[in-house]
């Protein structure tokens, strides 16, 4: 049996062992006299297998830190302690110390995913979307950053394919993030733009500015649009020029948090 290093232990052959014969009710399983034999590679049965095409992951989701600033308007994050170590050896055995935290934040912080809730008092809450709109889904980046209109209409995404795609939208302007400019002369998804991805089949859309919105505008009409149709928007994106444009699959799950209309996500890319 093939093993994966020869520090391997008994307990670990033995667990390699029951898995190479699909045993899933076995008792206890006792080695002896184990040798460990240096042999030319010639199988994979009973030891870990080789996985093709893994792909590479791509982290698009900002850092979220105390004190950081993800929108002026909104107060920063604050951690603090429910437990401290110190205090938990008090509560178990010599040795054994746990830490347990807590932290403060309105939900519109850092890189998050907005629901229907979120602008529609009727409209489904964070366990309303089912996996399949949110985890696993092709994706498309529209390429952006060079554009000098901050608005991004029907016209700049005409070129792209964005049907039963995740749509994310590459501007650049993450690279302004937790800093006074970050919401100065940002790029925004304007309503023709939104109307466009919704009639052309987008399952997602994402963005890498402070908003899918015109933030001067105060009527939000890609907002109103993309969650009336039920698509979960994604912003303040990250590190969306390590994605290529066709190719890579999209995910942004969000927490099962009843009640809740927008929540951070983690978000990433796998190429």
């Amino acid at each position: 049996m093939d093993v994966p290093s020869a520090e391997v232990t008994s307990q670990e052959v033995g667990e390699l062992f029951l898995a190479s014969l699909g045993l899933l009710m076995a008792g206890e399983v006792t080695i002896e006299n184990l040798e460990i034999v240096e042999a030319p590679h010639k199988g994979t049965r009973g030891g870990p297998r080789a996985t093709e095409n893994q792909g590479t992951y791509v982290e698009l989701s900002h850092v979220i830190r105390e004190g950081m600033i993800t929108l002026p308007n909104l107060p920063a994050p604050k951690f603090g302690k429910h437990l401290t170590r110190e205090d938990s050896r008090g509560i178990y055995a010599p040795g054994t110390e746990f830490e347990i935290g807590k932290f403060e934040m309105v939900t519109n912080t850092g890189t998050y995913m907005d629901s229907p809730y979120h602008r529609f008092p009727d409209g489904h809450d964070l366990t309303g979307f089912q996996l399949d709109r949110t985890v696993d889904l092709p994706a498309v980046v529209v390429r952006l950053d060079d554009s000098a209109k901050l608005g991004i209409d029907a016209a700049a995404l005409a070129p792209y394919d964005v049907n039963g795609k995740a749509v994310l939208l590459q501007t650049g302007d993450d690279q302004r993030f937790d800093t006074p400019a970050y919401i100065e002369d940002a790029h925004f998804l304007t309503r023709d733009g939104a109307d466009w991805l919704i009639r052309n089949g987008a399952v997602l859309v994402g963005i890498d500015a402070a908003n899918i919105d015109d933030m001067t505008d105060g009527t939000r009409p890609a907002h109103t649009l993309l969650l009336g149709a039920g698509i979960a928007i994604v912003e303040h994106l990250t590190n969306l020029g390590a994605v290529p444009v066709n190719g890579a699959t999209f995910t942004a799950a969000a927490p099962l948090v009843a009640g809740l209309g927008t929540f951070p996500v983690r978000a990433y890319a796998k190429t």
